[in-house]
């Protein structure tokens, strides 16, 4: 893979998705620190990682100006046990799917003297292979969770059915657009992002208010 790879990938896609221009979050969990050294040289600044302990050895191994100029990611399920680690690495945690995680981000968060910015994982469609707050359960405790210290709620993260047709898709995404001005609305809480849409689904996701879309082998292959 060559920088040029990466710099045409983006190209084509910022493309196909004009005129929306939401923040491409580049996800290297699948590849080596050189593809993010390749995305970063293409303009990119927003990487996503799953997997804390290999993504902390990447970041650790990049080039200092990579590092202070660009923004981390945790975009997989995440273990309570690794949250102080994620907490000291990542800009952002947009996986946070239970209100147990949430409470050990803010007390690791706390200990720092750090604000996390965090997303709240809805699973809109409820399925059970999938984490993440059904939607009246984040109704339900989002009270607790503004209250929580150490962590900024920035907004929501969804992901759709794998091989969901375009109507599943159109469905999942604007219930999540619209779960995010009833929380803004209900509870004055000013959320702005909503990270959704993946390679085989960015298109629908764009269209249905998507601030951030999380790009692997579309960018990289």
């Amino acid at each position: 893979m060559t920088n040029h790879v990466v710099e045409n990938n983006l190209l084509r896609l910022k493309q196909e998705i004009v005129p929306y221009t939401p923040q491409i979050i580049a996800v290297t969990k699948y590849y080596d620190k050189s593809a993010i050294m390749d995305a970063f040289s293409a303009g990119l600044r927003d990487f996503g990682e799953s997997r804390a302990n290999d993504a902390i050895k990447k970041i650790e191994s990049l080039p200092e100006e990579i590092r202070k100029e660009s923004q981390f990611h945790f975009i997989g399920h995440l273990q309570t046990n690794k949250v102080e680690k994620v907490v000291k690495y990542f800009d952002y945690i947009q996986s946070v799917d239970s209100m147990h995680l949430a409470v050990a981000i803010s007390e690791s968060a706390k200990k720092l003297d750090k604000i996390q910015k965090i997303l709240i994982q809805v699973n809109i469609s409820e399925e059970i292979q999938k984490f993440g707050f059904k939607i009246n359960e984040l109704r339900n405790c989002i009270d607790e969770l503004k209250k929580l210290e150490g962590i900024e709620i920035e907004g929501l993260m969804c992901m759709a059915p794998l091989g969901a047709d375009e109507a599943k898709l159109n469905e999942v995404f604007s219930t999540a657009r619209n779960l995010l001005q009833e929380l803004n609305e209900k509870y004055y809480l000013g959320l702005t992002e909503l990270s959704m849409g993946m390679s085989d689904d960015y298109k629908s996701a764009v269209t249905n208010g998507a601030t951030m879309i999380r790009i692997g082998r579309l960018l990289f292959n």
